[in-house]
C-alpha cells in the first residue's frame, strides 16, 4: 500500500526552524535571477545619440552647429535632429572654408545628407555606456538590441529543455546549485565582452543558468513543505524574493551608469548564494523517487532534530513507492516581459519607472497568496490573467496627452499579470507527480521562453502603432483567461507521487 509523503512527514509540523530556514534560504537565492532576467533595461537601453562630427574636422562652429539635419518627430509633433544622417561633410566643408554661413548664404536644408560614417556620439546624462553605445546598435543596426534580450530569453528555453531532465535525473539541489554557478561565472565572464557576438553568445548561458536554478529551486520549496506553506512560498517566497532582487535593479542601476560595472556587482550575490550548498538539503521526496531511502530519512530526522520533534523509528518503509496550457505560459511570459523591458519607453525618469515596475509586483503577490488560499486555482489563473488583459486594452483609449493615466493602467496590467505568474507556477506544480515535476515545469517553462524570447518585438512593433503591443497582449492575456477555466483543479489535493496517483488526482 503507498504510502503519502505529507502523512509520513507529519510530525515535523508545517513552520518550525527546519522548515523557516530551508524557506528563508531558497528565497535568497532568488534574488539574483530578479536583476538578471531584466538587466537589458537599462544595458540595452539607446541614450540619445546624433552622428559624429569629428573633431579633427576644420570648420566653423556654425557649420559643425548645422551638419545635423532636422527631421520631424511624428509622435511628439516637433522637429529633432537627425540620428541616423547628416549632411555630407565635403560639402560642409567646402562652405566654410569659404566663409559661407549656414542659412544666410547657404540653404542648409538643400545640402545633400550621407549615413554617420565617422560613428555616433551619445549623450551622456542618463549612462556612462551600454551595450548599444559600446557597439553601436543604432540605425541599421537597431535590430541587435532586441535580438539581444531575445537570445538571452532562447537561452532560458534551451535551459527550460534541459535542466528539468536533468533535475529529475540527478536531483534539484545538484541542478539549483550548478546553474547558479553557470549563472554567476558567465555574467562575470560577460564583463570583458570584446565585442556583441560574443557577448550574446555568453548571455545565452547566462539565460540558461538562470531558469534552470529558478525552477530547481521553485521544485525543490514545493517538495520539502507542507501543504500549508506551498502557497506562501511560491508567491510571497520566490516570487517576492525575484521582486526584490527586480528592486535592486535600477538602484544599481542608479549608481553605476556603465553596463560593465553593472554587470560585475551582479556577480557578488550570486557567490555569496553558491555558500548556501550546505545549508539546502536535497528534496526528501526526490530521494524517495529514487529508491533511496536511507538519504531521505537521514534528511528527515536531521529536520526534526532542528524542529525538536521525536521522529518515529520507521519514517518510510522500505516499499515506498520508488496538460497545462501551453498558451497560458507563453501569453503571461510575453506580457510580462513585455512590459518589464518597455520601462525605458515610458513616460517619466527609466530609474523610477524601472522601480514601480517591479514594486507593483509586491501587492499582486500577495493578492495571488490570498486567493491561493481560498480560491480555486483555474479561477485564480483566469480572474488576474483577465484583468491584465482587459486594462492593457484599454490604454489605446487614452489621449496621448494623459501620459500617468497610461502608465497606471500599464502598472495594472503587470499587477494582474505578475499575480498570474506566480499562481501559475504552483498550479501547474500541483498536476505533476514527484519523478515528473521538474521536467513538466521545464516543458511549460519552455512555452514561456517562446513568448519571453518574442517579447522584444512585441515591444517593436510600438514604434509602427504605439497601441499596437497592448492591443496584442490583451487580447492574448484575456484568451489564456478563457482557456485556464478548462485546466484540472488541484485545490486541496496533495501533491501527486506516481503517474497513477497523478491520474486519481486530477482526473
Amino acid at each position: 500500500m503507498r504510502i503519502h509523503y505529507d502523512d509520513s512527514t507529519a510530525f515535523l509540523g508545517d513552520w518550525g526552524p527546519f522548515q523557516r530556514t530551508v524557506f528563508a534560504l531558497l528565497c535568497l537565492s532568488m534574488i539574483p535571477n530578479g536583476f538578471t532576467g531584466l538587466s537589458m533595461v537599462f544595458m540595452g537601453d539607446t541614450p540619445a545619440h546624433r552622428c559624429l562630427i569629428p573633431a579633427a574636422l576644420n570648420i566653423t562652429d556654425e557649420w559643425r552647429n548645422a551638419s545635423i539635419p532636422l527631421e520631424e518627430d511624428e509622435e511628439n509633433r516637433d522637429s529633432r535632429f537627425s540620428k541616423c544622417s547628416r549632411h555630407r561633410m565635403d560639402v560642409v566643408k567646402n562652405y566654410s572654408d569659404r566663409g559661407l554661413l549656414p542659412w544666410v548664404d547657404v540653404n542648409v536644408s538643400d545640402i545633400p545628407q550621407e549615413g554617420c560614417l565617422d560613428g555616433w556620439e551619445y549623450d551622456t546624462g542618463t549612462y556612462i555606456s551600454t551595450i548599444v553605445s559600446e557597439w553601436d546598435l543604432v540605425c541599421s543596426d537597431n535590430w541587435r538590441a532586441p535580438l539581444t534580450t531575445s537570445l538571452f530569453f532562447c537561452g532560458v528555453l534551451t535551459g527550460s529543455v534541459i535542466s528539468g531532465q536533468m533535475s529529475d535525473r540527478f536531483g534539484r539541489k545538484k541542478v539549483l546549485f550548478v546553474t547558479m554557478g553557470i549563472q554567476t561565472v558567465f555574467t562575470f565572464i560577460q564583463v570583458f565582452s570584446p565585442s556583441w557576438l560574443i557577448f550574446c553568445l555568453l548571455f545565452f548561458i547566462v539565460g540558461m543558468g538562470q531558469i534552470s536554478n529558478y525552477v530547481a529551486g521553485f521544485v525543490l520549496g514545493m517538495e520539502i513543505f507542507s501543504p500549508s506553506v506551498r502557497d506562501i512560498y511560491a508567491t510571497l517566497g520566490v516570487c517576492l524574493f525575484f521582486s526584490i532582487g527586480y528592486m535592486m535593479l535600477p538602484l544599481a542601476a542608479y549608481f553605476l551608469r556603465d553596463w560593465r560595472m553593472l554587470l560585475l556587482v551582479f556577480t557578488i550575490p550570486g557567490i555569496f548564494c553558491m555558500l548556501l550548498w550546505w545549508f539546502i538539503p536535497e528534496s526528501p521526496r526526490w530521494l524517495l523517487s529514487q529508491g533511496r531511502v536511507v538519504e531521505a530519512e537521514a534528511i528527515v530526522r536531521k529536520a526534526a532534530q532542528m524542529n525538536g520533534v521525536n521522529a518515529p523509528d520507521v519514517v518510510f518503509p522500505l516499499n515506498q513507492v520508488k496538460h497545462a496550457s501551453l498558451l497560458i505560459w507563453f501569453s503571461v511570459s510575453v506580457g510580462y516581459c513585455a512590459l518589464s523591458l518597455n520601462t525605458s519607453s515610458l513616460h517619466g525618469n527609466i530609474y523610477l519607472n524601472c522601480f514601480l515596475s517591479a514594486a507593483v509586483e509586491v501587492p499582486a503577490l500577495i493578492m495571488a497568496w490570498l486567493m491561493l488560499r481560498r480560491w480555486p486555482r483555474r479561477l485564480c489563473l483566469s480572474s488576474t490573467l483577465s484583468l491584465g488583459g482587459l486594462v492593457l486594452l484599454f490604454i489605446q483609449l487614452i489621449p496621448q496627452h494623459m501620459n500617468y493615466v497610461a502608465f497606471s493602467l500599464v502598472m495594472l496590467g503587470k499587477f494582474g499579470l505578475s499575480a498570474a505568474f506566480s499562481i501559475l507556477y504552483p498550479a501547474t506544480a500541483e498536476l505533476y507527480p514527484t519523478v515528473l515535476r521538474n521536467t513538466a515545469l521545464g516543458t511549460c517553462s519552455m512555452a514561456s521562453r517562446v513568448g519571453s524570447i518574442l517579447a522584444p518585438y512585441f515591444i517593436y512593433l510600438g514604434s509602427y502603432y504605439r497601441s499596437l503591443p497592448y492591443i496584442l497582449i490583451g487580447s492574448v492575456n484575456i484568451l489564456s483567461g478563457l482557456l485556464s477555466l478548462l485546466l484540472p483543479e488541484s485545490l486541496g489535493s496533495p501533491l501527486p507521487e506516481t503517474i497513477s496517483h497523478m491520474q486519481t488526482v486530477v482526473g
